[in-house]
């Protein structure tokens, strides 16, 4: 990556694009850091410490996605999360809703008006999480200031946070856009990864005061002293080895051979070569993650947000408890199937292979190839699911044996920041090829 990088440099053109994205990416941090009016944020962050039992609070998943700016009330505190919530929306949509289908199909003009879909839905996401998340502050944690909790002063101090909000998330997706425009492209998904990344010197910081206080400092005075000084190599260890499965995962691929039927066209001969269909094992990326952390974590974060009392119900959808955990790995299978589904049609891989003169070695054109390809993508669809699920709950599972709930997101942040630094390094790679390529006169 970082050889990439240095290479791409080199280049006028991509150095602009670099310099532009790393513009972007400082205008999303400094807005982090700005905080809405009327809203207390010493009392909401104590508030929030207060209410968060060994590191497993309902915040935890939203200040992943925001990069710690949602506990801290910034003008981005919901992040990208209604453009990500809009666009899984609008793309499970255009599978059952045909018109929405068919502007699919359209090209570029089609994919223009989804595009404008999606950020009018964007938009409305955002003024639902805006106005639940000023309940939150009112109801749940008491942190607006004096004068903005009776009479009129209220609903004006209600309407200004709403719109903050509103517009806080309206401008990172503008500011993902223009990444995507005149960056190095993959703009949402490298705000996410910039989030993320910033809560790195935080994490630091806490393991390294747990392995002095916890383990250094209670030496002779704990037994547990020297368990916790071992534990954080231990962790660092994991850490580094969750990051090289990831890397062998996302690369890792089931091809399926083609041999295409030589044809006659003129005086041409066409075809006869062999070649193959690449199916990775983790097509859904970490979309399945994504949309089964929103569903699972809903009972606590409404908890939050309106300020319920803890009962049975939501004590099973604590993230150290087992229902949580089980609910959690069977929702993250069943929508990397269900992703599967809506973006790959053996039939119509197979009727294409057909229309080519292809065919897969050992089966008939049509049905059989069909049947073959669609084994082929439950067989490896299951394993990527079950890859997921590794990753996903690992920390949550590793927490529960050892008590250690501190990177209870661990796995799904490595897995976004992996994903994103694999798939922008490819993408500057093929600008790079693109820009060196001399064509048939060089």
């Amino acid at each position: 990556m970082f050889e990439t990088l240095r290479n791409a440099w080199k280049i006028a053109d991509l150095r602009k694009k670099l310099l532009y994205t790393l513009l972007i990416i400082l205008i999303f941090r400094i807005g982090s850091a700005i905080t809405v009016p009327f809203v207390d944020v010493d009392t909401l962050i104590e508030a929030a410490k207060a209410t968060s039992d060994a590191g497993v609070s309902a915040m935890d998943y939203l200040n992943m996605i925001s990069g710690g700016s949602f506990s801290e009330a910034s003008i981005f505190a919901l992040s990208i999360t209604p453009y990500i919530n809009a666009s899984i929306i609008i793309q499970l949509l255009t599978v059952a809703i045909p018109p929405l289908e068919r502007l699919a199909k359209e090209g570029e003009a089609g994919r223009k008006v989804i595009g404008k879909i999606t950020r009018y839905v964007t938009v409305g996401l955002g003024l639902m999480l805006g106005i639940a998340y000023y309940f939150m502050l009112r109801n749940k944690y008491d942190a607006l200031v004096d004068g903005a909790q009776k009479g009129f002063d209220a609903w004006f101090a209600a309407v200004v946070i709403i719109l903050c909000f509103v517009a806080g998330s309206a401008l990172v997706m503008w500011l993902g856009e223009q990444v995507n425009e005149r960056g190095i492209g993959n703009g949402i998904s490298i705000l996410l990864f910039a989030g993320i990344l910033s809560r790195i010197p935080e994490a630091a910081t806490w393991l390294w005061r747990y392995f002095y206080e916890a383990g250094i400092a209670q030496l002779g005075k704990s037994s547990n002293a020297v368990a916790n000084i071992i534990l954080i190599p231990v962790v660092l260890i994991l850490f580094l080895a969750i990051i090289g499965f990831i890397v062998f995962m996302t690369d890792a691929e089931r091809r399926i051979p083609v041999q295409y039927a030589k044809r006659v066209v003129g005086r041409k001969m066409y075809g006869g070569q062999s070649t193959f269909i690449p199916i990775k094992v983790n097509m859904s990326g970490v979309m399945p993650i994504i949309l089964a952390s929103s569903i699972v974590s809903l009972p606590t974060i409404l908890q939050s947000f309106f300020g319920w009392k803890d009962n049975w119900f939501l004590l099973l959808f604590r993230q150290d408890n087992w229902v949580y955990i089980l609910v959690y790995f069977a929702m993250i299978i069943g929508f990397a199937f269900f992703y599967v589904t809506i973006q790959y049609n053996p039939t119509e891989m197979a009727n294409n292979l057909r229309q080519n003169s292809g065919a897969i070695p050992g089966y008939r054109p049509g049905k059989p190839t069909s049947d073959y390809i669609k084994r082929v993508l439950n067989k490896v669809t299951l394993i990527g699911a079950l890859f997921l699920g590794f990753i996903a709950l690992f920390p949550s599972v590793f927490g529960k044996f050892t008590g250690f709930y501190a990177l209870t997101l661990g796995g799904t942040s490595i897995m976004i920041v992996v994903g994103v630094a694999l798939e922008t390094t490819q993408q500057i790679e093929s600008q790079m090829m693109m820009r060196h390529y001399k064509g048939f006169l060089g």
